[in-house]
């Protein structure tokens, strides 16, 4: 496993990184997804307290145990939830991140967190008071570096000009590859890109063309295109899988590529693919049969 610095934060997270989302409630099937992880190198690991109204920040941190340690642990804030509904309405106030950190590291059971992420953020947002509660939560020991999670041209530009963050999380995969427009504006600033979404829903696996049946289209990818895309894919490489995460992980920009795992299997077909060889020229094959779209909302 590779490790990088995640911007100037100083911490160093391993290439792949195991996206929580995904880990099922039960904790012993959670707890053999992270031994797996960790026992192969995978040291960073992304959750948020959105994720199942904060039960899978309560199953990460049950699944962890005494290995607080030995990782680095990612988490979000700025969806807040009612308990009685489904209602969720976006608060990136001060006093709520500076409230709701409390209720995380109960949860993760720790008393910091390696990296807090706004999770979204609009231009309307008072973003100084955003970046206050970060940088206070800093001071107070209680993070040791915060980012954002968007894809939006304006709030990332923002957060860039305006804040110390290490980090942006982005959707990034062969099918989304929207992120290539700012990655290299985003490196040359000491930040880091972490991308989520990097095998496309399943897309970019083994089981690529079966979910394509049933997804029909995927983004500005018809049904016609998408499977034609996907057939040239595995003419360049015979593990897609393999070709779309170093494709992501081929930027300096990219520290880490946070996949999910349901269960042990999916992961280590993860993480084989992930120790499989794939050739620049493949890389470039590959970005060569794919679009390469821009974001056209939310740039002002």
């Amino acid at each position: 496993m590779k490790y990088n610095t995640l911007g100037t934060s100083g911490l160093e997270v391993s290439e792949i990184a195991l996206g929580c989302m995904s880990l099922p409630e039960d904790p012993k099937q959670a707890r053999a997804i992270i031994d797996e992880a960790l026992d192969n190198g995978v040291t960073y690991f992304d959750t948020a307290d959105f994720y199942g109204k904060g039960k899978n920040e309560a199953i990460v941190g049950g699944a962890l145990g005494d290995r607080r340690q030995d990782i680095i642990l990612a988490s979000k804030v700025g969806n807040e939830w009612s308990e009685e509904s489904d209602e969720v309405k976006w608060n990136p106030t001060k006093a709520y991140i500076k409230e709701q950190i409390h209720h995380s590291l109960r949860r993760l059971n720790t008393d910091y967190l390696d990296l807090y992420q706004l999770h979204g953020g609009m231009i309307s947002d008072n973003s100084e008071e955003t970046i206050d509660a970060f940088e206070e939560l800093k001071k107070e020991g209680l993070i040791r570096a915060y980012g954002i999670s968007s894809i939006r041209p304006n709030v990332i530009h923002r957060f860039l000009d305006n804040s110390e963050i290490a980090s942006i999380m982005m959707q990034y995969s062969l099918l989304d590859r929207r992120p290539e427009e700012f990655l290299p504006e985003i490196g040359q600033s000491g930040r880091s890109v972490v991308a989520r979404g990097s095998l496309a829903k399943g897309l970019l696996t083994a089981e690529g063309p079966k979910r394509a049946e049933k997804m029909g289209d995927y983004l500005q990818y018809g049904p016609d295109q998408l499977s034609s895309v996907l057939n040239k894919l595995s003419a360049i490489h015979d593990n897609v899988h393999s070709l779309a995460l170093h494709s992501i992980l081929a930027d300096r920009t990219v520290s880490s590529a946070v996949t999910g795992a349901s269960s042990t299997e999916q992961l280590r077909d993860t993480l084989q693919a992930y120790h499989q060889t794939v050739s620049p020229q493949q890389i470039d094959a590959a970005k060569a049969a794919t679009r390469l779209d821009r974001y056209e909302q939310h740039r002002d």
